[in-house]
């Protein structure tokens, strides 16, 4: 029980002050080699949350799963932001992630919140009111829903890709930098999803 009412601390004290629409952003995949990052806002009427929802890292694959459909199915509204490896290489992977989670807002279609919760960091260009908050992921539960749809609809991407570039394991490690990963790049070099400017010692120029 005390987990829950920490999941909610924030979202009871905006509660408090009459904010009941409120949303939480947060980000999978600013560390991998590979693949894109990807952002989600998830909105929720703080009178009707979801109290499941975790953080992201400490639940199993098919818990996420799970989860995923729940938190689509009692949610407001949710948006999506997707910046692949090529944009990441060209304005680095700080700005990708602002720029993927100024996506998933606009993914909302205007369902915006009055508020939102974000993840550790402070999102530029954003016309509406933010909370930045460290390890948000652990302590809000809205946040803690979104860090659920990025993280799930990243690792499907990662499968499919691959499907596309057989022999890197995305599937299993999603593109994070494992020793197999490692060891794969060695052999077969770098594809198109990789990020070039995560591995430079590895770009051969003439």
């Amino acid at each position: 029980m005390t987990e829950e009412i920490n999941m909610l601390e924030y979202e009871n004290k905006l509660k408090e002050e009459g904010i009941y629409i409120v949303g939480g952003i947060d980000e999978a995949g600013r560390g991998p080699l590979a693949g894109p990052v990807v952002a989600a806002c998830v909105v929720f009427d703080t009178r009707n949350p979801l109290p499941e929802a975790r953080d992201s890292k400490k639940l199993t694959e098919k818990k996420r799963e799970e989860l995923f459909d729940k938190i689509i199915e009692s949610c407001l509204a949710y948006g999506i932001g997707v910046v692949d490896n090529d944009v990441i290489d060209e304005i680095n992977i700080l700005n990708a992630t602002y720029l993927a989670m100024q996506k998933a807002v606009l993914d909302l279609n205007e369902k915006n919140p009055e508020v939102v919760l974000v993840d550790h960091v402070h999102i530029p260009d954003m016309n509406i009111k933010q909370i930045s908050i460290t390890h948000g992921d652990a302590s809000s539960l809205c946040i803690a829903a979104s860090s659920i749809i990025a993280k799930v609809t990243r690792d499907r991407i990662m499968r499919e890709l691959d499907s596309l570039y057989p022999g890197y394991g995305f599937a299993r490690h999603k593109g994070y930098g494992t020793k197999a990963h490692y060891e794969a790049i060695e052999t077969l070099g770098i594809s198109k999803v990789h990020r070039k400017t995560f591995l430079k010692k590895y770009i051969t120029t003439s």
